[in-house]
């Protein structure tokens, strides 16, 4: 019986590992080769994984609900009579088992090979002393690849750069992932131990220190595992909090002329049969605002000590799931209607909601709105999407009496449309005088709808 072990990929750039939601195959199933057999929740998205061979399914190696780091098998398939196609990848592994050769004669073959979704690797292993030089590269399909000739260790470019903004010598950390690879949780994990990169800054790790939570004595409690895409917003969060200096400023916009113009392409979008929200109003908004003030739509390269102006407008906007914050983007935002924006908000919300974001779709974001007021929330302090700059904060539509004087001195009261909004910035690049104009700006056209539209022109 020829029989296959079936690997976790990769999911993602620096995505080490998922929680296992679904099986989408039993034992005893046959399956085609690229046929989806799990979905995995990692903090990103939640994905289908494909098996890389057809076959039948032998044996499940890992429970729902259970997290997998990529590389670990997760499940078997038996490949006899699969056809020769699913037989092909066979006679690879087993010449490199039993000859002791050199890594590069071992990795030569590999190369010259496309790597798959999803390495399918024989049951019949090399020797525990000839499977280290066979390790790197695309040795084993699972798109690791030998680091530069004067690197020490094997990690993705997000996990470098998380090591280079912590401080961390990522060549002084132990691997945990596959062939002995440094991963994100390597890195966080570290407490910022190695040597410090000459000049950079030390974060201290999430992780770092670990305290243990001791109840009252007899006190009815529930301990829930901290994992998925919630583990990961946590550990996100923290981080971005310790690189930013965070700076917060608030103000309140008389959106009355708004509130009418969106009543009345309300109703013109849902003969279109698209749902017109405030969201794209405010997009528009923003995107005229920072051609006024580019450091908002820029990031700082801390390696470099540059700071990178985008000319191109890629706005993410937070997205409550049920499991857990997410940031859909909308691509070159500045180049879409109003009714193109609402349409694909409307249809990248559903798809957060449900789960079925890609991971291209919540990728390159230049700077991102948060929409806390669809929840009721008055005011916030929302934290930056490292490696951007800037959020912007958008909260609830209130009603409020504001008092209008005459040219005669009378005194009038009158009831308007408020909404507050707050701009959070980088300390670093955009400092509270510059952040107080931008915000005054972007409140005076969305106060002057017909400016507002100007600017769309």
């Amino acid at each position: 019986m020829a029989t296959k072990n079936i690997q976790l990929p990769e999911l993602g750039e620096g995505v080490t590992e998922g929680e296992l939601v679904k099986w989408l195959v039993k034992p005893g199933d046959k399956i085609e080769a690229d046929q989806a057999v799990a979905e995995m929740m990692t903090d990103k998205a939640t994905v289908e994984v494909p098996s890389p061979s057809a076959g039948v399914v032998k044996e499940l190696k890992a429970k729902e609900g259970e997290v997998v780091e990529v590389g670990n098998v997760m499940l078997i398939i038996d490949t006899e009579g699969a056809g020769a196609q699913a037989a092909a990848p066979a006679p690879a592994p087993a010449k490199a088992a039993p000859a002791p050769a050199p890594a590069p004669a071992a990795a030569k073959p590999a190369a010259s090979a496309p790597a798959p979704a999803m390495q399918a690797a024989t049951v019949t292993h090399a020797a525990p002393g000839a499977a280290k030089p066979a390790a790197p590269a695309a040795a084993n399909g699972m798109d690791i690849y030998p680091p530069p000739a004067d690197a020490k260790t094997l990690a993705t470019p997000a996990t470098r750069r998380l090591a280079r903004e912590m401080g961390v010598d990522i060549n002084n950390l132990k691997g945990s992932g596959v062939a002995g690879r440094v991963t994100r949780d390597d890195v966080l994990h570290s407490g910022g131990a190695g040597a410090t990169a000459a000049g950079a800054p030390t974060y201290q790790s999430p992780g770092i220190p670990r305290v243990a939570y001791q109840g009252p004595a007899g006190a009815q409690e529930e301990r829930v595992p901290l994992r998925g895409i919630r583990k990961k917003i946590a550990e996100t969060m923290q981080l971005y909090k310790q690189i930013i200096p965070h700076i917060t400023i608030a103000d309140e916009c008389n959106v009355t002329a708004l509130v009418k113009m969106r009543e009345e392409l309300k109703v013109q979008g849902e003969k279109l049969g698209v749902k017109i929200t405030y969201l794209p109003f405010v997009m528009k908004a923003m995107i005229a605002t920072i051609r006024e003030f580019p450091m908002f739509n820029a990031s700082i390269d801390d390696e470099k000590q540059e700071v990178v102006y985008k000319k191109y407008f890629n706005i993410g906007f937070a997205a409550d799931t049920p499991n857990g914050l997410v940031v859909p983007v909308i691509k070159n935002a500045d180049q879409k209607t109003i009714v193109q924006l609402s349409k694909e908000i409307n249809e990248l919300g559903k798809k957060a909601r449900d789960g079925k974001l890609a991971l291209e779709e919540m990728k390159g974001a230049t700077t991102t709105i948060t929409n806390i007021g669809s929840f009721g929330g008055t005011f916030a302090t929302p934290i930056i999407n490292h490696p951007e700059v800037a959020i912007l904060g958008m909260y609830k539509i209130q009603e409020k009496p504001v008092v209008k004087r005459g040219a005669d001195g009378s005194i009038e009261i009158d009831v308007i449309k408020s909404m507050n909004f707050t701009i959070t910035a980088d300390h670093r690049l955009i400092d509270g005088a510059i952040a107080v104009r931008f915000l005054q700006a972007f409140i005076a056209r969305l106060e002057n709808p017909g400016v507002l539209m100007l600017d769309m022109m």
